[in-house]
């Protein structure tokens, strides 16, 4: 007498694509960074000359973007070939991947928490050298623009800081027309004023520091960003939970359907 034995195993359709899914918008978004990215590096004239990037001394916005599509494109391939072609090694790429960004927002958040002041100190370090540069970059400028225009700051610590640009300096030597004053961005707006008056800075640091505050905002910024933080924390709290979840549920979905391969594969063994 012989006996056949059935296997019951099998690759579930469900999770395989719901995490082509949620992989392909993954991917098309990394496609749409990539895109704005070098069509920005394009603008600017940095694709013909590389030599751009390294020249600046300060943040691109546009290094930044173009790193988060590398990113998101290279998992969002991963995923959806991995999840299609039920290919265990691209599914275990997209699962460790996404494994080690959580724990790396984990590790970052919580260093953040425990060495306040070190990172204080870095966030000035970092914004005092975009300073230098805020001329140099147009993507750059428009960055710190709107971050002084919208927390109503000036400077990392204030419109002193501003020195640090050569084009700002108060220093004898400068012969710049923006001498010894500020970028637009910092000058309280007027709601009189339909066309945005970018020299209201001009010149406003050679007058006695009392009169600043009626011209320009006088918080630096650094002070700004940690009076906004506990004011919106349950915001920045439920942003980082929902990123959280989206991960948790992406390394879910691919260990679930290594597992399926997996005991498929195991079964057909037999």
């Amino acid at each position: 007498m012989h006996y056949y034995r059935y296997s019951s195993a099998e690759v579930s359709c469900w999770y395989k694509y719901l995490l082509f899914s949620y992989n392909i918008i993954f991917w098309l978004a990394g496609v749409a960074f990539l895109a704005a990215g070098l069509w920005a590096w394009s603008e600017k004239g940095v694709l013909s000359d590389l030599t751009k990037v390294t020249g600046l001394h300060g943040l691109d916005p546009v290094v930044l973007v173009l790193m988060v599509g590398i990113v998101m494109f290279t998992l969002g391939f991963a995923g959806c070939v991995g999840a299609l072609r039920e290919n265990i090694c691209l599914l275990k790429f997209f699962c460790g991947t996404i494994v080690f960004i959580f724990l790396l927002e984990l590790a970052v958040a919580v260093l953040a928490f425990l060495f306040q002041d070190w990172v204080r100190d870095r966030v000035k370090e970092f914004f005092e050298n975009n300073i230098k540069s805020y001329r140099d970059d147009i993507d750059l400028q428009n960055l710190i623009d709107s971050l002084q225009k919208i927390n109503h700051c000036c400077g990392a610590q204030g419109p002193e800081d501003w020195d640090f640009n050569i084009y700002f300096n108060c220093s004898s030597e400068s012969k710049s027309r923006e001498k010894c004053g500020v970028p637009f961005s910092c000058c309280i707006p007027d709601p009189a004023q339909k066309v945005v008056n970018t020299q209201c800075g001009y010149d406003v640091r050679k007058k006695n520091k009392n009169q600043w505050d009626d011209q320009i905002f006088v918080k630096g910024c650094i002070v700004a960003l940690e009076a906004w933080l506990p004011q919106n924390i349950y915001i920045v709290a439920g942003v980082f939970i929902a990123i959280s979840l989206l991960q948790i549920f992406g390394i879910f979905l691919a260990r679930t359907l290594i597992s399926d391969i997996e005991a498929v594969k195991a079964s057909n063994a037999f």
